[in-house]
């Protein structure tokens, strides 16, 4: 989902709140979203997909604003993301929604496919693929046309430990920024960027390592505290 505002490098939030409902989600948020790899972590209704909603425009904030400019946004689940029946006219869709003929759309979608060794793909029905393989078709669909920043949003849900190795080395290979969220620390632990999320506050922000491990050792400190409080009898 493409959305373009004059946002120089990277994504800018600028003191934003959000409401949605009677809850308020954000208040006075302000980041600069500038390193070419960013994770985002905590736990669930922390925040992390709202806040991939106000990048790209899904959600607009009550307060302040949000600059950003060529966000792709990949979903969850892949089967809300996809559209076409083949793999080829999933990404010839992609560029021919951004004005591009049809004709050099799909000369260019089969260059890619080609590029990436993954020419008999191309006819390939989007249904017989593997949950994995659906994730890198969804990534790739984003990839070919090129937005500056990509939105992914728990990319490894679900995904056996080969799939997830598959789409970790096409994320890696990707020039693109990358800002994802995901509950699979390993994924981005050695990011150069990490936010920790926690109730809509940025409660750790910094280098990978340092930011999943204050994480991981307080899910295990409220994980004790709650088994002394008899919550696993």
């Amino acid at each position: 989902m493409p959305r373009e505002d004059d946002a120089g490098t990277g994504v800018r939030l600028e003191d934003v709140t959000l409401v949605r409902g009677h809850q308020r989600i954000f208040e006075g948020l302000t980041l600069h979203l500038s390193e070419s790899r960013i994770g985002l972590i905590g736990d669930n209704g922390a925040g992390k997909s709202s806040l991939f909603r106000l990048i790209c425009g899904l959600d607009k904030p009550q307060q302040g604003r949000v600059i950003a400019s060529g966000v792709g946004l990949m979903f969850q689940n892949p089967d809300d993301q996809i559209i076409f029946p083949t793999v080829a006219e999933e990404l010839v869709f992609s560029l021919t929604a951004r004005g591009e003929a049809r004709q050099a759309a799909q000369e260019r979608a089969l260059d890619f496919l080609a590029g990436r060794g993954l020419s008999a793909w191309a006819g390939r029905s989007v249904g017989e693929l593997s949950q994995g393989q659906r994730q890198q078709v969804c990534l790739m669909a984003l990839q070919i046309s090129e937005p500056q920043t990509l939105l992914l949003d728990e990319p490894y849900a679900s995904l056996d430990l080969p799939s997830q190795a598959r789409l970790a080395a096409q994320i890696d290979a990707s020039g693109q920024q990358i800002i994802l969220s995901t509950h699979l620390l390993d994924h981005v632990h050695d990011f150069e960027r990490v936010l920790w999320l926690d109730e809509g506050r940025v409660r750790a922000d910094g280098p990978g390592r340092t930011v999943c491990g204050a994480y991981a050792d307080d899910v295990r400190e409220r994980a004790r505290a709650e088994a002394g409080r008899g919550g696993y009898a």
